[in-house]
């Protein structure tokens, strides 16, 4: 069978940025060539710096996320019988390999599976990197609404996210699911949203009011920089109070 293919973010952003750096490039040339290189410079240096900020998201679409998330799911130490929910799990990227941690577990995924989201984003996809991956029998994917999700309160030990909730618009509906995914949690259960720029610490203000405990959010480190050092993704970490 052939191996899993997770595509990738944003491609219409990719599609865009990509056109944008080379018509910096290519008015540069004109104008070396029909002005003077010192005319050039302020377009050849635009588009090389643009072209650098491509290069940081195109490694953390293709290869960051995968390492930060193999860190951050190993430090979770998870026992292999939990029953974990990833939020906006597209073609899976973080919901199969935390299935491959869960032999006795569940792994749920929801989803509205958009294409401006990511590249060939269908349940469909999901499910066949599920069977490329070893991991189909412990797996279930679901469209959903994560500001109403369809499932009980209490359901899941654990529940995840990469980059989905900032795609929701309005503070108020960001907190909406915030809210949630604390719900669907499990007394002691855990939250871990990765998410760009501010977005994580607009999410702990909402967990604080609803009394969560050990909340933090830290930084992932350059291998998840979307396009600059000046848009981060940052993790945030949360625990559901084991008793009420």
């Amino acid at each position: 069978m052939p191996g899993a293919r997770y595509g990738m973010d944003a491609p219409y952003g990719f599609g865009f940025v990509g056109l944008v750096v080379l018509g910096f490039w290519v008015t540069g040339l004109v104008m070396a060539v029909t002005a003077d290189l010192a005319a050039a410079l302020p377009a050849l240096v635009s588009g090389t710096l643009l072209a650098g900020c491509l290069a940081l998201s195109l490694h953390a679409t293709l290869r960051g996320k995968f390492l930060v998330w193999r860190d951050v799911l190993d430090e979770l130490d998870l026992r292999g019988d939990e029953r974990l929910l990833d939020l906006g799990c597209g073609r899976g990227a973080v919901l199969l390999a935390a299935a491959r941690r869960l032999p006795r577990g569940r792994a749920v995924g929801v989803d509205l599976w958009r294409g401006r989201d990511q590249s060939g984003n269908t349940p469909a996809a999901t499910l066949r990197n599920a069977r490329a991956e070893g991991v189909a029998d412990r797996v279930h994917v679901q469209g959903g609404d994560l500001r109403r999700l369809p499932y009980a309160e209490a359901s899941f030990d654990l529940v995840v996210s990469s980059l989905t909730v900032h795609t929701i618009f309005g503070a108020d509906a960001r907190a909406q699911a915030i809210a949630e995914a604390y719900r669907v949690l499990r007394p002691g259960g855990r939250l871990l949203i990765a998410d760009l720029a501010r977005t994580p610490r607009e999410y702990a203000a909402v967990l604080a009011q609803l009394n969560a405990q050990d909340i933090r959010v830290r930084g992932l480190g350059w291998r998840a920089w979307w396009g600059s050092p000046w848009v981060p993704t940052r993790l945030l970490t949360a625990r559901k109070p084991a008793t009420p």
